[in-house]
This record gives structure tokens, C-alpha cells and sequence, in this order.
């Protein structure tokens, strides 16, 4: 189920850079607890204004697309702020053919 949710996570992009959740390097962990999901994750900016929206669109997905989750929980994680380089060989890529300067 936790790769599942991966694919998922692959397919909920940022609203500011054209690249999801997992190549942007956002996630820190997905773990099962029951019939409950616990997302840790970063985001681009601690003061992201979007961060409500960004919750909420994950949690909808989750409990939409796999059975028998009762309930997403995402905690944030800000000890390590986010840079490009956490950003996947592939999301670099991506970002490249779109003309980011990487």
C-alpha cells in the first residue's frame, strides 16, 4: 500500500514548480499505522501559503483511491529547509526540457 501511495504522491504536482511531490524531494515517509497513513514531508517554502490546499488535495486523493484508509495524517518537517538539490535525477530532467536553469 505504501508504494501505492507513492504513485500517488507522483501524481499531485506543486503549485509553483511543474514537478510533483516525490521528484521535487518533498516527501520524507510514508508509514502504515492501522487504517491510517502518516505522511512526513517538507515543502518549498515553510511559509507556503498554499499549504492548506496542498493537504487537503493529498488527503482527498488518498482516501478516494485506496480502500480501508480512514484517515491521512501529514506532518511537516521544517529542521532541513528544502533546496534544488533535493530535487530527483528525473525532476531535474523534467524541469531542464522545460528551460529551468538548473
Amino acid at each position: 500500500m505504501v508504494q501505492k501511495i507513492y504513485e500517488i504522491m507522483k501524481d499531485i504536482y506543486d503549485p509553483e514548480i511543474p514537478l510533483n511531490f516525490v521528484d521535487l524531494g518533498l516527501i520524507k515517509s510514508i508509514t502504515l499505522n492501522g487504517n491510517e497513513v502518516n505522511i512526513v514531508m517538507t515543502l518549498t517554502s515553510p511559509e507556503c501559503p498554499l499549504k492548506d490546499v496542498i493537504v487537503q488535495n493529498i488527503q482527498n486523493r488518498i482516501l478516494s483511491e485506496i480502500e480501508n484508509v480512514e484517515k491521512v495524517n501529514i506532518y511537516f518537517d521544517f529542521t532541513k529547509v528544502w533546496t534544488a538539490s533535493d530535487i530527483s535525477k528525473e525532476g531535474r530532467e523534467k524541469l531542464k526540457k522545460l528551460g529551468w536553469n538548473l
